[in-house]
């Protein structure tokens, strides 16, 4: 019997199964705003012609050990970089410059342009900053995040610097949402579902990659954090008692588990 409309829908909805999850909604701006106005940053750097294809750069004291990327989520079609300033605060605390990385929505843009836009965001803040790049992105993020380390995406030279990647949630096969009511926005057909699925391509050796998923989440996002795991091989990390809106926060405690992943012992 096939599954209803409904049901497939319900498969990657977060915010229904999680308790108190419109607090998380709210204070993620609230944070964001907060930690902005206390840490100085360079806001709102323009990366390309789109108003969305600009950066925000939150430099430490002295010189940047290197360069730690966030890539936000939001079912490419939500949300705003501006949202998660705050979780710059564990990179900061490391001696890393930390660049939270905005880019064009859904249904405006399609995916495939939105992964073009991300890396020349990333190869703008390169610019600025030297050494190592780490990446980081959740949910669409980590998506995101795991494209960066295909062959192609990133130029030669910028790739090069990554050394570590940790797709936090991520969706890596994208071939599902070609079902959901969601696809209104996302615009996604079968070709373009399966270029943009990283469990269908490789990604550069040199980088090293641990997957990460919160315990609690749901059984989609478990199965989607996996089959990248199968795919690429790295290490994977299942936060126990994590969700979908709280696993991203381990990203804020300078020497949590999931910052140790991230920057390693930098």
């Amino acid at each position: 019997m096939s599954k209803t409309q409904e049901a497939l829908d319900l498969e990657y909805e977060n915010g229904a199964f999680i308790p108190g999850a419109d607090a998380y909604r709210a204070a993620w701006p609230r944070d964001a705003a907060a930690f902005r106005a206390k840490v100085s940053g360079e806001l709102e750097l323009s990366y390309g012609d789109h108003p969305r294809e600009a950066y925000d750069l939150f430099l430490p004291d002295g010189a940047p050990k290197g360069l730690m990327i966030f890539i936000h989520g939001g079912y490419w079609h939500l949300l705003a970089k501006s949202d998660w300033s705050h979780l710059a605060s564990g990179g900061l605390a490391r001696g890393w410059a930390v660049a939270m990385i905005g880019y064009p929505l859904a249904p405006e843009w399609r995916l495939s342009e939105i992964t073009r836009s991300v890396a020349a965001g990333i190869a703008a803040a390169a610019e600025r900053v030297n050494g190592p790049i780490a990446i980081t992105g959740h949910s669409a993020g980590g998506h995101l995040t795991a494209r960066m380390c295909m062959p192609g995406i990133l130029t030669d030279a910028v790739a090069a610097r990554v050394t570590r990647a940790v797709p936090i949630s991520p969706l890596s096969d994208l071939r599902p949402f070609l079902k959901l009511t969601m696809n209104e926005a996302l615009r996604l057909d079968a070709a373009e579902a399966a270029a943009e699925s990283p469990v269908l391509g490789s990604k550069r050796d040199h980088i090293t990659l641990t997957t990460v998923v919160g315990a609690d989440e749901r059984p989609a996002f478990l199965d989607q954090a996996r089959w990248l795991t199968e795919a690429w091989g790295g290490d994977q990390i299942i936060f126990p008692g994590m969700h979908h809106f709280s696993v991203v926060e381990g990203l804020q405690p300078p020497e949590s588990p999931l910052m140790r992943a991230v920057l390693g012992d930098h």
